[in-house]
């Protein structure tokens, strides 16, 4: 394998000082994003990682879709019967993280997840394009399969079978949202002194706000 130990980087796009922060963490990741989009050079902004600790003991990450921020939280879509979806339903704490390398940036956040109301998972299901509707329907996520082409053959299937009427959303499908209780930004730096602000929640909605050592 390659070495990578002289693999050099130098950060110094941006900062990230006290005086710029806004009270509620909420406002300050909306305002990255923003400015994440508008720099480019990223296809997919929304992507962020999602942490769990799966049935067997084991933390689990994978990358999956932000699609709205509701509420104060950050919802995506699973099968509820994945093995995503049953590690988080058996533990509702997750931790969230984006990296943006563009404006060399990262936010990590921890919180509880929750399903969403079926009304707002129906919502958006009817919203998607027909071919992302019926894969909902056709896969069985996380389960073993023979092979591809049994997907492929089900697909098939269900493309005719829909031609003329509209598909329901599978009820083991459907939204969670996390409720944040701890954001750090992450803003690359020279010298690898990085600025590292992480704001924690108090019961009464208000944010403590501590700058970490890089």
């Amino acid at each position: 394998m390659k070495d990578l130990q002289n693999y050099r980087k130098s950060y110094d796009k941006n900062q990230l000082l006290e005086i710029d922060l806004p009270k509620n963490p909420i406002d300050l990741f909306q305002k990255w994003f923003a400015e994440v989009e508008q720099q480019g050079g990223i296809d997919e902004v929304n992507a962020m990682s999602v942490a769990s600790i799966g049935l067997d003991g084991f933390p689990k990450t994978r990358v999956v879709l932000l699609k709205q921020v509701i509420d104060q939280g950050f919802l995506f879509y699973t099968n509820y019967n994945s093995e995503k979806g049953q590690a988080i339903t058996a533990n509702p704490n997750v931790c969230l993280s984006f990296f943006w390398p563009n404006l060399e940036r990262q936010v990590i956040i921890k919180g509880k997840a929750t399903r969403v109301s079926a009304e707002v998972s129906d919502q958006y299901f009817s919203s998607r394009p027909i071919g992302s509707q019926l894969g909902a329907i056709v896969s069985q996520q996380s389960t073993i399969i023979a092979s591809r082409e049994i997907l492929e053959q089900k697909l098939t299937t269900l493309t005719t079978e829909f031609q003329s009427k509209t598909p329901t959303r599978p009820q083991n499908w459907g939204g969670f949202v996390v409720r944040g209780i701890s954001f750090e930004f992450w803003q690359g730096r020279p010298n690898r002194l990085h600025d590292r602000i992480r704001f924690s929640s108090f019961n009464d909605n208000s944010w403590k706000i501590d700058r970490l050592a890089p």
